[in-house]
């Protein structure tokens, strides 16, 4: 029940003064149409500080500009809250779902089990766990994850959890894996990972998706690709995502708007650093 291989791109959202950025967003989804599946509303997306109605505008607009497959980020500490959004997503057009782990209240191994079985019972649509220890502080277990892949309705993970052990046990008990480290791709899919869920792929779609495919043609060549990519994956992951990504986006003349608060612009020495990178790649 995998919702696409390959690479899934982490949309940034074009939004400036709370109004969507229709125009920029079209531009978004020309330059990222190589790809294998678009991410909408997750964390690059900045969707924690959307309103319900431009999250709507958002999706709706994407599905109807894109045929590729949408899966919409739904996550929330809230279950009975999350199952209402699934529903709504549902609505907007959205081919599945990304739930991230619940955040700040936190919860046991158990308890997140109950969240996704909760969920998978009335999402009506295939979801994606996501697992992002760093954003949540709670890290899902492998033996979880191999419990909640067995409920109906559960089409993978994305392991953003940065411990290569812990995504091979994934792996090995779950089957579909994403990767949510661009810089731990090729390793991630050399272990039977499916793909990645990318950040860098805003910035460098046809570069990721020929990665992803290298993997199953010629390794070496993905191995070299992924090392070459690395300065650009570095870059923006220099300060917290996605600053840098909205920065990169405005050197290729996609301006998605000013980070909201509390996310600020991006330092002058990161910029820079930003810039080499995506030059040195002859992406500008």
């Amino acid at each position: 029940m995998e919702l696409f291989t390959g690479t899934g791109v982490a949309l940034a959202t074009p939004l400036n003064k709370g109004e969507i950025l229709y125009e920029e967003t079209e531009k978004l989804l020309c330059h990222t149409k190589c790809c294998d599946a678009l991410v909408a509303l997750g964390t690059t997306g900045e969707a924690s500080t959307m309103t319900p109605k431009q999250k709507e505008q958002f999706v709706r607009f994407v599905r109807s500009k894109s045929e590729l497959p949408l899966i919409v980020g739904v996550g929330g500490n809230n279950t009975e809250a999350v199952i209402s959004d699934c529903k709504k997503a549902k609505e907007w057009g959205a081919d599945g779902l990304l739930i991230v782990t619940p955040f700040y209240n936190k919860c046991t191994q158990e308890g997140a089990y109950l969240h996704y079985k909760a969920i998978a019972s009335e999402a009506k649509l295939p979801i994606i766990v996501y697992n992002v220890p760093a954003r949540t502080g709670f890290n899902l277990l492998p033996q979880t994850m191999a419990k909640i892949a067995e409920l109906k309705g559960i089409a993978g993970i994305k392991e953003a959890s940065g411990n290569m052990a812990q995504i091979t046990e994934c792996i090995r008990l779950c089957g579909c894996v994403y990767s949510g480290d661009d810089a731990l791709t090729v390793p991630a899919m050399c272990m039977g990972a499916k793909g990645v869920i990318s950040v860098a792929a805003n910035v460098a779609p046809a570069l990721m998706e020929e990665m992803t495919s290298l993997v199953n043609t010629d390794l070496s060549k993905a191995a070299a690709l992924q090392i070459k990519l690395l300065p650009l994956i570095n870059s923006l992951f220099c300060e917290v995502n996605p600053i840098p990504v909205r920065a990169a986006l405005k050197f290729l003349g996609i301006d998605v708007g000013a980070p909201r608060l509390p996310m600020t612009e991006i330092m002058t020495e990161h910029k820079e650093q930003l810039y080499k990178a995506m030059e040195e790649l002859k992406l500008i």
